[in-house]
């Protein structure tokens, strides 16, 4: 028989508080784990990750081979798909774009560089602070081109952590992910459930090869990937 008082979770113990240009921001502990909460939602934490490093082992996957391809993650979260790209040595640039300073500082000098400190080293590793969709529209203006796109800012296109990231999710914002990608390129969003109509937007967006993969997760339903590709 299991002992029931291990099945009581321990109670999370805030280390920071930090109100940031686009809501408040905590950084907990529970344990030995961290945890992220946006505006009073729960972003992820750093118990399992494996829905995260699988969606750029995925997204690496649909290259089928491209040599020496770029990588653009959106949302540096607790840091797993960072991790996971400075792990495969296939990947010639691995930039990740973070809006929120505390986040950034928490895994420049706070807890969470435990996680991927030895990334943040890799000479192929640039972290910028902006907003996702400036920086794609920038980033096509000035002509660069990424190979994939790995975008894990929200619970999901239908639960987003802030009224504003919904502009990613619209046609306007697809596009913006289209043209910032190179020729055959892949998009991967997370999301913590399918959106049918998130699929079809990216359709009508002018992407292609679109799909959702379920992720197993130890409790509850699945997480899920979109997949979709700008056309060669």
């Amino acid at each position: 028989m299991s002992n029931p008082i291990s099945a009581v979770p321990e109670p999370a113990v805030v280390v920071e508080r930090r109100q940031g240009p686009y809501g408040e921001v905590v950084l907990r502990r529970r344990g030995p784990h961290y945890e992220i909460i946006a505006n009073g939602c729960f972003l992820m934490d750093t118990s399992d990750g494996r829905s995260e490093r699988l969606l750029v082992r995925a997204a690496l996957d649909e290259l089928a081979g491209r040599a020496r391809p770029q990588l653009l993650i959106g949302g540096l979260g607790v840091g797993f798909s960072l991790a996971e790209a400075a792990s495969e040595p296939r990947w010639a640039r691995i930039t990740v774009v973070e809006r929120e300073p505390a986040i950034l500082d928490w895994h420049r000098t706070g807890p969470l560089s435990a996680v991927c400190g030895q990334a943040q080293a890799d000479p192929r590793t640039e972290l910028v602070e902006a907003d996702l969709v400036a920086y794609l529209h920038e980033s096509a203006a000035a002509g660069r081109r990424f190979d994939a796109l790995c975008l894990d800012i929200d619970n999901g296109p239908d639960w987003t952590v802030t009224d504003d990231n919904a502009a990613l999710y619209s046609p306007a914002g697809l596009a913006a992910c289209r043209e910032a990608l190179a020729p055959g390129g892949v998009l991967a969003v997370w999301s913590a459930q399918p959106s049918p109509t998130f699929e079809g937007c990216l359709s009508n967006t002018g992407f292609c090869r679109v799909r959702t993969d379920e992720i197993p997760v130890a409790r509850g339903v699945p997480d899920v990937v979109h997949f979709a590709a700008r056309p060669a």
